[in-house]
């Protein structure tokens, strides 16, 4: 038997504690840094493991660095177990019911990802031990990847500066090496002050905030226009003054996510969001304070390293899916609109140009995709990760695993009824297998980690990573 059959071997014998913690976290869900229940798991295993561990780290109580081995290569394992807010869900249910009225819930498969990383540093750690293998392994925990990007304050404090090669994974409703960029970002509240006063008999006392922050909104609205095409600019309202619209409201508050396909890009449309900002207080002659929250990185695939992660999946990223999977998986197909229905067809057609009319019509109505797509790279954008501060800092690579239901988007109520699920359990194992079989590779290849190197030199240009977050911010 060969190494990597070895690997997933080692990683299906200690299955059980991996699918067990991911449904422990599943059932802790926890968001931005205040991951308190959802890192026990790891630690707990990671001691039994044989890692020394290292908490704290970047002034983040709940991230981790867990190390094995020593000497050269040093390859790093990106884990996250940060849950969203407002999408709690009952499991294996095929409509929206929350657990519990707005409570947090695993819409984007962290539960799955950090607890598929975690398999991965463990297999590769326990061919280590048998092969007596030089190298080091470390697994990182890093919280608040939705929101406040932990792994971007682990950068910019230089935890990665020791890393030769860094891989993650990511749930989604198809298999594929990750060979696209990511949108960088900026995320900012913009707190307004003014004067509260009776509305009807004395407004002209008063200074509105609340129409400071619509004036705000507005200025925005205009600004849409005058941005790249690639931009994108979110808002939310985190206190919109009080509940008495007889009151000319003293506060008013705003948190807004600014991004871009370049982080020099997102800066300056950032700058442009501030501006509009002041105008608005001008104009209410209210108070603005601008409080600068997180940004992360655009991400930058390392094609090397991505070229040998997708090789492996290709060997140990099929989930093996039953007749029962399927079955169970079908009630979150059916869940969805006969618009998304048709582009899964459309999307099956573009990614098989020479199958069959009968064979694209089995893939796009499959409710979990077997198929892993093809390798291919490209400067196109999808979503943001802090993963990007990560590929600034050394070559890294990612996969997907399509052990999502077909259709369905990330932050839905379908992902996280589902994150309990034996299709969501066999994503996290191949998620695993793939990481370790990679990691295999690059404690095993040293020509593989200078070409990676070499090439992750040459896509930044010579520039030392410098991180967009104001040294003065700290994660909160």
């Amino acid at each position: 038997m060969d190494a990597k059959q070895q690997i997933s071997q080692l990683i299906d014998a200690k299955k059980d504690q991996f699918i067990t913690a991911a449904d422990q976290i599943w059932g802790t869900p926890e968001t931005r840094f205040a991951t308190t229940e959802s890192v026990k798991p790891f630690l707990e295993i990671l001691e039994k493991e044989g890692f020394s561990i290292e908490k704290g780290v970047a002034n983040m109580e709940h991230s981790f660095v867990a190390t094995y081995g020593s000497g050269n290569p040093v390859i790093g394992i990106l884990a996250e177990y940060d849950a969203l807010g407002n999408l709690s869900q009952v499991a294996d249910l095929g409509e929206q019911k929350a657990e519990n009225d707005g409570g947090n819930g695993h819409g984007c498969g962290h539960n799955l990802l950090g607890t598929g990383a975690l398999a991965g540093a463990v297999g590769v750690k326990d061919l280590m031990e048998q092969e007596k293998l030089t190298g080091t392994i470390k697994l990182f925990g890093c919280p608040a990847e939705e929101s406040g990007y932990g792994k971007a304050f682990m950068a910019r404090d230089g935890v990665f500066d020791c890393l030769d090669v860094a891989l993650s994974w990511h749930p989604m409703d198809t298999s594929m090496a990750w060979g696209l960029s990511s949108l960088a970002v900026y995320q900012i509240y913009y707190n307004f002050k003014g004067i509260s006063a009776h509305a009807a008999a004395a407004p002209e006392q008063g200074r509105s905030a609340l129409d400071a922050a619509e004036l705000m909104n507005i200025g925005v609205q205009f600004l849409r226009e005058h941005i790249i095409d690639e931009g994108r600019v979110h808002y939310a309202f985190m206190d919109a003054g009080g509940e008495s619209a007889n009151v000319v409201q003293p506060t008013s508050s705003l948190y807004y996510f600014i991004r871009a396909p370049k982080i020099e890009q997102a800066e300056e449309i950032y700058k442009r969001v501030n501006k509009i900002a002041e105008g608005a207080a001008l104009m209410t002659e209210t108070e603005l304070e601008i409080v600068f929250d997180s940004a992360c990185a655009n991400y930058l695939p390392n094609q090397a390293v991505t070229t040998a992660m997708y090789e492996n999946l290709i060997e140990f990223g099929n989930m093996n899916l039953t007749q029962e999977d399927q079955e169970y998986s079908q009630r979150y197909y059916d869940s969805l609109n006969d618009a998304t229905k048709a582009g899964l067809v459309a999307r099956a057609r573009q990614s098989n140009p020479t199958a069959s009319e009968e064979e694209i019509e089995r893939l796009g109505t499959m409710p979990v995709l077997d198929q892993i797509a093809p390798l291919f790279f490209t400067d196109a954008t999808s979503g943001s990760t802090d993963v990007g501060d990560v590929s600034w800092v050394c070559p890294t690579a990612q996969v997907l695993i399509g052990c999502e239901p077909q259709g369905t988007p990330p932050h839905s109520w379908q992902w996280v009824a589902n994150g309990k699920s034996s299709v969501a359990h066999k994503g996290l194992l191949a998620a695993g297998k793939t990481i370790a079989t990679t990691a295999y590779d690059l404690l095993t290849n040293p020509e593989l980690v200078a070409k990676a190197k070499a090439e992750h030199f040459a896509t930044v240009g010579g520039k030392k990573y410098q991180s967009a977050i104001p040294a003065d911010v700290m994660p909160k």
